[in-house]
């Protein structure tokens, strides 16, 4: 049986306190909600993307019912249309990606390696370590 210790990548180093575990926790905190962020972006991106493609099928019926000129004014003004100004979906999702969150995640990397040795989630593996049971099955510190 292994000894019923978190990982050594998720144990705090040596004389890191509280303060700085807990601010680096919220950074990682943010860090995921850019995640989540992104991935609802990306989710608008192919939703937007699909949207595009369905006026094709809603062109061809508008004309096969009888109304040209509404099929033609949602085929020019719709149909690859920019969603901002000159930039469909994938131009706000690389800008996206090669911006903000580039520089978000390779700065929580810099600090969290400056301050923690480059340890990830100290906050959440003590929080582990508070709430679970010993010696239960279920709450074990590390998978054996």
């Amino acid at each position: 049986m292994s000894e019923d210790r978190p990982d050594p990548r998720h144990r705090r180093p040596e004389g890191l306190d509280d303060a700085t575990v807990e601010a680096l926790g919220k950074l990682s905190e943010a860090l995921e909600t850019t995640e989540r962020a992104r991935g609802h972006l990306y989710t608008f991106h192919q939703l937007t993307g699909h949207a595009d493609l369905m006026l094709d099928e809603a062109v061809e019926l508008l004309h096969a019912a009888g109304h040209g000129a509404y099929a033609e004014e949602v085929r020019t003004e719709l149909v690859g249309r920019n969603v901002i100004e000159g930039r469909w979906t994938f131009q706000i999702v690389e800008d996206y990606d090669d911006g903000y969150h580039r520089c978000f995640r390779e700065l929580e990397e810099r600090v969290r390696n400056a301050l923690a040795g480059g340890r990830r989630h100290l906050y959440e593996a003590e929080m582990k370590e508070r709430r679970r049971t010993r010696g239960l099955p279920g709450h074990e510190a590390v998978p054996e």
